[in-house]
C-alpha cells in the first residue's frame, strides 16, 4: 500500500506519437539542452519543494534518486495514477531508501501548471508518496534533463551518476488495462541495483503528453 503524502513523507524519505495523436495530443517535443548521458553525472538540481524543504542533489550523495516529469492534466500520467500505480511504485522505492522527486515543468498557462497550494491539495487527495515535489515553472530543470514528457523517468545512482532514463514502462498508451501485463522499466532497473546488478535496460523510448515548456522556449 502507498504512503500517504505528507510532511513526514517528505522529510522521512532521504514519443508515443501515435497513441498521443489518438488522443488528440501533441507528441513530444525536442528540447534545447543534450540529453544527460547513461554513466555520466546527472545535471545539478537545487530547488525548493512544496512543503519549503530543500532539494539539492550533492546533498543526496550516497543515496539513490528517482526523478519523475509529471503533469495531472496528462491522460497518460493520468493512467498511472488513477490506477494507483504511480503512488505504489513511489512508495516501493522510497521504503527502499530511495529518494522520489516529483518534478512539474508546465508553464504558467500551459497543461499542468499549479500554485503550490493546488499541488499540495491533489498530492495529498491523490496519496503521492513521492519525497519531493518540484514546480519548475521556468523549465530550467526540464531542460537541464532534456525531459520529453509526462512521465519521463530518471534514476541516478548513490554516486550521482544516471543509471537509467525513459519511460516508467514499455506499454505507451493512456489505457489503464494495459499496465498490467506491461514490464516496468522502473521497477525492474531498481531491482538490479538492489541487487547490486547492472541496469540491464538502461534507456528507453518516454512516452506521454510533451513536456509543457514555455511556447517557443524549446
Amino acid at each position: 500500500m502507498p504512503t500517504t503524502f505528507s510532511r513526514r513523507t517528505f522529510l522521512h524519505a532521504t514519443g508515443a506519437t501515435t497513441a498521443a495523436a489518438a488522443l488528440g495530443l501533441s507528441p513530444a517535443r525536442a528540447v534545447t539542452a543534450m540529453p544527460p548521458r547513461i554513466g555520466a553525472h546527472a545535471p545539478a538540481i537545487r530547488a525548493t519543494d512544496i512543503l519549503g524543504a530543500p532539494v539539492d542533489l550533492d546533498r543526496l550523495s550516497g543515496r539513490l534518486v528517482v526523478l519523475e516529469w509529471t503533469n495531472a492534466g496528462c491522460p497518460f500520467v493520468r493512467k498511472h495514477y488513477d490506477s494507483g500505480n504511480m503512488q505504489a511504485l513511489q512508495a516501493e522505492a522510497t521504503a527502499a531508501g530511495a529518494t522520489w522527486i516529483s518534478v512539474i515543468s508546465s508553464a504558467p498557462g500551459q497543461q499542468g501548471h499549479g500554485t503550490v497550494a493546488d499541488t499540495q491539495a491533489r498530492a495529498q487527495n491523490e496519496k503521492w508518496s513521492a519525497s519531493h515535489v518540484v514546480l519548475d515553472p521556468s523549465g530550467s530543470i526540464g531542460r537541464a534533463y532534456a525531459a520529453k514528457t509526462t512521465p519521463h523517468m530518471f534514476i541516478i545512482g548513490a554516486d550521482g551518476t544516471l543509471l537509467y532514463e525513459g519511460g516508467i514502462d514499455d506499454r505507451p498508451t493512456a489505457d489503464p488495462a494495459d499496465i498490467a501485463g506491461a514490464r516496468n522499466h522502473v521497477r525492474e532497473a531498481l531491482s538490479e541495483i538492489a541487487s547490486g546488478k547492472p541496469v540491464s535496460v538502461a534507456s528507453t523510448r518516454p512516452y506521454g503528453c510533451s513536456v509543457k515548456y514555455a511556447p517557443g522556449k524549446d
